[in-house]
């Protein structure tokens, strides 16, 4: 038996009467056949977004013709979409400092085939983790990082980005604050782990600005880079509870674990497209 080829369609347009009916009606007249659905009608910003997964197991045009008729039907509706195939993996650079363990979560789901991306280097302003990415067989680029040699660093890091063709940047702990140019550039194409539940606890050292004000819950939040720092659309976030007894030592310690686990879903959910950017929030089409 010949295996389909499998495909997602993620859109979003101004909510009007029977836009979900017309993309629906189009991909039944071309015999896509439908696996998967999702869709919500924003009240706040008239907006509709839909995912839709469907394979070409009775598809009556070839694929490129297919995206064709998207494209004509989106130009009326005002529709912004991205139609890929399952199978075409979204490239990934991730940027990372000293600390690891968000890295090793990525690389070890990655390498399981539990995390539908490419891997195609990992960046860095220190050596710490060269030794584990070459292991698993990423190409490593040390790139330091000066106040004085910012503007160099990032557009190396750019030019890496491009260079690979990468769709992704992945601040794993990254623990440097992208300028505001870089940014735009990469507007919803960074994610970034943050280790607090934002929007408390926004900058630097946050389990200890948490401890501070004894918080009964720490967290972790992946969000969009954006030139606001700490203040990107909001992707997953994860918590656990603690009291009185913990130290900051130990905040730190369970935050990882958020951390890694925060990070690892989000990319897993921008590589499936189930994100769609709603102003400064996200819609999650799960």
């Amino acid at each position: 038996m010949q295996p389909h080829h499998h495909y997602v369609l993620t859109w979003q347009c101004p909510d009007t009467s029977g836009v979900l009916a017309k993309i629906t009606q189009n991909l039944y007249e071309h015999g896509a056949f439908i696996t998967e659905t999702a869709q919500y009608s924003d009240p706040y910003s008239d907006t509709f977004f839909s995912r839709i997964a469907f394979d070409d197991r009775s598809l009556t045009v070839p694929i490129e013709e297919f995206k064709a008729g998207i494209d004509t039907l989106a130009k009326p509706l005002n529709m912004r979409y991205q139609l890929r195939s399952r199978d075409l993996l979204p490239k990934v650079v991730i940027a990372v400092s000293k600390d690891d363990h968000c890295l090793v979560s990525l690389l070890t789901k990655w390498k399981a085939g539990v995390l539908p991306i490419d891997i195609v280097a990992v960046v860095s302003n220190h050596t710490d983790c060269q030794a584990l990415s070459e292991w698993h067989g990423i190409p490593f680029h040390h790139l330091p990082i000066t106040a004085e040699t910012k503007a160099q660093q990032e557009a190396q890091m750019l030019a890496l980005f491009n260079d690979y063709q990468a769709e992704l940047l992945v601040l794993a702990r990254y623990m440097q604050i992208l300028s505001d140019d870089l940014c735009d550039k990469l507007r919803g194409k960074a994610i970034n782990i943050h280790h607090s539940f934002l929007p408390s606890f926004k900058g630097a050292r946050p389990y200890h600005q948490a401890h501070a004000r004894g918080v009964k819950v720490i967290g972790a939040t992946a969000h969009y880079v954006t030139a606001d720092l700490d203040e990107g659309p909001i992707i997953v976030q994860e918590v656990k509870p603690i009291n009185h007894t913990f130290t900051i030592d130990q905040m730190v310690h369970m935050g990882h674990d958020l951390e890694a686990t925060a990070l690892s879903h989000a990319v897993k959910m921008h590589a499936e497209q189930r994100i769609c950017l709603n102003g400064d929030k996200t819609v999650i089409l799960a």
